[in-house]
Formats: structure tokens, C-alpha cells, sequence
């Protein structure tokens, strides 16, 4: 029998009004319906009904990852800085790491993911083959130090999330176990009613080979994803790569050098040369692990500096600043060409071998034609780094790609052996010789769920929360009345006798019409209200999602409600 929750009893308090600093729809009505409280900047606190919604989601997460056999432990948050410092993370985190001291003054971090500790306690317990592969996860509390936390729980400094991690002793069982993770993720979104994509995606500084996200498609969303309406392909945009169709053999004129005053950016020397900005060369500075770089584009595109850090990760990506420009006199600000500079060219495949540019020349004020990619520059490395644009080509088929909003709900890796190796993570194998653990990483954001169920079920009224993690099952409303406050209980009791879950509204002094705002604001699917024909032992049942009301017996209530 399943307890009944009042409404006069239950700690919550709605508001009418959007708090001030709600962006996102979710972090509006997860306020206004009492279900989250605002701490501090990306600090929250959950309240009984919020509570309830990220307990049956972990719940579901739970189910799920017991039943591909992943073996549930709980680590520690506060972390020794050893284990990041090995595996580089202590650096490579940078901001985003909470970091404090003992009071001996030793070094500790929040973790804000736990590859590290997973590894050595797998090298702590399994020391043979026949202890693999094993999969093992938590749900607990993270932390990253978020320079602008915002959209209420789906950017907080504080969060939580399911990780897990795999063990195997071959690249066939770690395949197999990330296909396990990958049908398990499947399940548990849609268990929990959420509208997502799988898309291809970068590993950054997780490591590893293979790696798939999860995206919720929602406005909110902070991710851009693009899909192909013509086939299945989907990608982060920071994932998509392009392959440049080959060049036709021309023979390009000789370099010839232009006088272009006044012309530091792409759109006043296109216009100054009556050119398309497609036929002009645009060069960015920047510094790679403090080493001066250019990375160049079609005029016509921007470099995705986030896309060009996930591709040289986990090296550090930044812009060049005046007081390197000073430093070396041959970069002349916005007259920069690759031609003659002794330094690193990373280039777009769009700046293909045999391709012509307008350029800077090195030079105030002048730029340079005809200067020919692979005759008069050199490439050292080419990557896709440009800012993919809606009706770019799908690398799979070629039709134009669609761009979309998204929450990222989760992502899973194939490691590999990057963090066995930092910690020589073996088993004695079959042949009685050490075999090196291959590892795969699979994270679930809990709390980012509660905001992204609510961001794509929510409508005008309020919340609207699917079955499985709704915080009850029915809301019973009493319109005011003696008898009616009485047909609501009975009915709720019996409701819980049947197995479920009631939030009833019995408050008295307070009028029917904030009874059934605050319903809709609450969003548990069905609203069963004791109005007018209580005395004749009618209800009215309402759909959450619907809107479709009907007039029932209680008996045909209960009967509906339980079937």
C-alpha cells in the first residue's frame, strides 16, 4: 500500500511568476512548482517533489544497469590529487576543478568524474582473467567549477550522475560491453520519456577511441547537433568532418601582391577587391600548448576554436594575444598569410592542394593573390575545423545537414587503455602472462534528466511529467467542501490501497481555483478532481497530457486509474 501525500502537509510552496533570473523553461517551472531551490550560482537544493522525480529516476537508471549485470559501488567525492595528477587530468581540468587542501596541507579535488579511482580499484580487486570483464557504476554527486553555471539544474556546479565503467581483457569485450551500455541507454531514456538522438561525438578529455552522446533535442539545449534528413547520420557538430573533393589540375598565375589599405578583415577586403569572401584565405593566430600556430579557412567560414581543441586535446588551444604580436614582428595583425612564415599551418580540407587564395602578404596593408596551397604554402596538418553551417554536406551521403538545439543526457567512450596504462592496470591472463585492461566510460546525467524530461513535456500550464518518474501517480483535488474534502480522501485511500502512489489537495482555506493551478503546475498525469457531484459519488478525471476530461464513478475511477 502506497502512503498518501497531502498537500496541507507536504513541504511545498508554488509561485505564480517566473523567478527573474529563469532563462530556460525548466528552471522556471522546477521553481515555481517547489520542486528545486536555488542555494547559490549552479547550487541547488532538491525539495520533497523534486526529490521524488530524481529518485525514480535513478531508480530507472538502476534497473537498468543491474540488468546488463553492472555491479552498483559508491566512491568517494572528495578525491586525493595524485590519481588526476598521473593521468595528466589535474591539468588538463584546469578551472573546472574544485580544488582544496588538507589541514597538512595536502591536495584534494571534487571529482568531477572518476576514471582514476574506478582504475585502481579494479587493480586493487581483480588481479586475474576469470575476475573479467566486470562493469561497475554509482550514482553520485559530481562537481565542476562551471565559470557561468546557468539554466537552473542543466548547468550546476554540483550535479549528479551515473557513471559506470567496463573491464576487459580484449578490444572484442570492451565492444561488447559498450554495446550493452549503448541498448541499456536506449532503454532508459525511453523509459523515462525522453525524445533523444544518438549522435557521433568527440571523447576530449575523457580519452579513448569510440564515443556516442546522447542529445535531448530541446531549445534550451546548450549542445548543436546536426542530422541528415536523407539518411541516419547524426554528429555533434564538433564530430562532423568533411572530405574536400579533389582539386582539377589549373594553372594558377604568379603570386601577385595587392595594395589594400584599410582592409584588416574579411568583409572590407572582399568588398574592397569586389571578390566573394569564398576566394579569400582567413588566418587565425593562435597558440597551441604556448606554441604560436596559424589555422586557416575559407573566408567565408569561422574556426570552431571549440572543435579545433577537441582535435589537438589535450593540448591547450588559446588566441594569440597583442603582447605576441609584438613579440614577432613578422605577423602583421590582419594582413597574415601562410606563405614564407616559419611557423605551424593547420588548414581546413577546403584548403585542399592546388587551391588559389587571396591572402595577407606579411605586409601593412597589403594582401596577396594567387597564392596557390602545396605551390607557394605548405600544410602541416589538415583538420575540420570550421563552424559547421546548416545545408553543409552529410559525410555519408552528401544531402545538406540540419542544425538542432540539444541537452546532452548522456555519453558513453571506448577508452581503451589510457588509463590501464597510466596505472598498469594487468590480470594474469590465459596463457599465465600479464594482459593489459581495456576500459570503456559511460555517464548519465540524473539531475540534467529532471530538466530535460521537463523542458520537452512542460506546455503552458506547467510540468508534465511521464508515469515512470512522475512524483505521484494521481493528484486528487477536494473543490472546497466538507463532503468534498471527504470523497477526496476516501477515494485516495482507496487509490493507495490499489498500489498507488496519491498527492491529494485537501488544504483547507485555500479556493479550487489555486487548487487547480497548482495541479497543472505540478504535472502528475492524471488529476482526479471531487467537485460538484460529490454527493452523487462522481469524479472528474482529467489527463495531464491530454487535457481530456471525463465524469466516472469512483468505482470507474479506480477502475481506470488501476488498470
Amino acid at each position: 500500500m502506497s502512503q498518501v501525500q497531502r498537500m496541507s502537509r507536504l513541504m511545498v510552496k508554488t509561485l505564480r511568476d517566473d523567478p527573474a533570473d529563469a532563462e530556460t523553461l525548466s528552471h522556471k517551472l522546477l521553481v515555481r512548482a517547489g520542486y528545486v531551490r536555488r542555494t547559490s550560482a549552479g547550487i541547488w537544493s532538491w525539495l520533497p517533489l523534486g526529490k521524488k522525480v530524481l529518485d525514480n529516476i535513478s531508480r530507472v537508471v538502476r534497473e537498468e544497469m543491474d540488468a546488463i549485470g553492472a555491479q552498483e559501488v559508491l566512491l568517494p567525492a572528495l578525491l586525493p590529487k595524485e590519481p588526476y595528477e598521473a593521468s595528466g587530468r589535474w591539468d588538463e581540468y584546469g578551472d573546472l576543478l574544485f580544488r582544496l587542501k588538507d589541514r597538512k596541507g595536502a591536495d584534494y579535488l571534487l571529482g568531477p568524474t572518476h576514471e582514476e579511482i574506478f582504475t585502481q580499484v579494479v587493480k586493487d580487486q581483480c588481479t586475474s582473467y576469470k575476475d573479467l570483464p566486470v562493469m561497475l557504476y554509482q550514482i553520485q554527486t559530481k562537481y565542476r567549477d562551471e565559470a557561468r553555471p546557468r539554466s537552473g539544474v542543466l548547468r550546476g556546479r554540483e550535479f549528479q550522475m551515473k557513471d559506470s565503467y567496463s573491464f576487459d581483457t580484449t578490444d572484442e569485450g570492451l565492444a561488447e560491453s559498450y554495446a550493452l551500455h549503448r541498448a541499456a541507454y536506449q532503454k532508459i531514456f525511453a523509459r523515462i520519456g525522453l525524445d533523444y538522438r544518438i549522435v557521433s561525438a568527440v571523447s576530449g578529455a575523457m580519452g579513448g577511441s569510440a564515443s556516442e552522446e546522447f542529445l535531448a533535442p530541446a531549445a534550451a539545449g546548450e549542445d548543436t547537433f546536426v542530422d541528415c534528413p536523407a539518411c541516419d547520420y547524426a554528429a555533434n557538430t564538433e564530430a562532423v568532418t568533411f572530405s574536400a573533393p579533389a582539386v582539377e589540375p589549373v594553372e594558377h598565375g604568379p603570386v601577385e601582391e595587392l595594395d589594400t589599405p584599410d582592409t584588416p578583415t574579411i568583409e572590407t577586403l572582399a568588398a574592397h577587391l569586389g571578390v566573394p569572401a569564398s576566394a579569400t584565405l582567413k588566418n587565425l593566430l593562435v597558440k597551441v600548448d604556448g606554441e604560436i600556430t596559424l589555422v586557416g579557412v575559407p573566408g567565408d567560414r569561422e574556426v570552431d576554436l571549440g572543435k579545433l581543441g577537441e582535435h589537438l586535446a589535450p593540448a591547450v588551444v588559446e588566441l594569440v594575444t597583442a603582447e605576441d604580436f609584438a613579440d614577432r614582428p613578422e605577423l602583421v595583425r590582419g594582413y597574415v598569410g601562410p606563405q614564407g612564415l616559419k611557423i605551424r599551418y593547420i588548414a581546413d580540407p577546403r584548403v585542399a592542394a592546388g587551391t588559389a587564395w587571396v591572402t595577407g602578404a606579411n605586409k601593412p596593408d597589403t594582401h596577396a593573390r594567387n597564392v596557390v596551397a602545396g605551390r607557394d604554402f605548405e600544410v602541416d596538418q589538415y583538420l575540420d575545423v570550421v563552424v559547421v553551417e546548416e545545408g553543409d554536406p552529410c559525410p555519408a551521403c552528401g544531402s545538406g545537414l540540419k542544425l538542432d538545439r540539444a541537452i546532452e543526457i548522456g555519453h558513453i567512450f571506448q577508452l581503451g587503455r589510457k588509463y590501464a596504462d597510466t596505472f598498469q592496470l594487468d590480470v594474469l591472463g590465459q596463457q599465465g602472462k600479464p594482459v593489459r585492461v581495456t576500459m570503456g566510460s559511460y555517464g548519465v546525467g540524473v539531475s540534467r534528466a529532471v530538466a530535460a524530461v521537463a523542458e520537452q513535456s512542460a506546455d503552458e500550464q506547467g510540468l508534465c511529467w511521464p508515469k515512470e518518474i512522475a512524483p505521484a501517480d494521481v493528484h486528487v483535488v477536494a473543490a472546497g467542501k466538507a463532503l468534498q474534502t471527504e470523497l477526496a480522501l476516501d477515494v485516495s485511500e482507496q487509490l493507495s490501497a490499489a498500489g498507488l502512489r496519491v498527492l491529494v489537495d485537501e488544504r483547507p482555506g485555500v479556493s479550487p481555483g489555486v487548487k487547480f493551478t497548482d495541479a497543472e503546475l505540478i504535472g502528475v498525469p492524471h488529476i482526479l478532481v471531487a467537485g460538484r457531484r460529490s454527493a452523487e459519488g462522481v469524479v472528474e478525471l482529467k489527463d495531464r497530457r491530454t487535457g481530456e476530461r471525463e465524469e466516472l464513478t469512483v468505482a470507474e475511477a479506480i477502475t481506470r486509474l488501476t488498470a
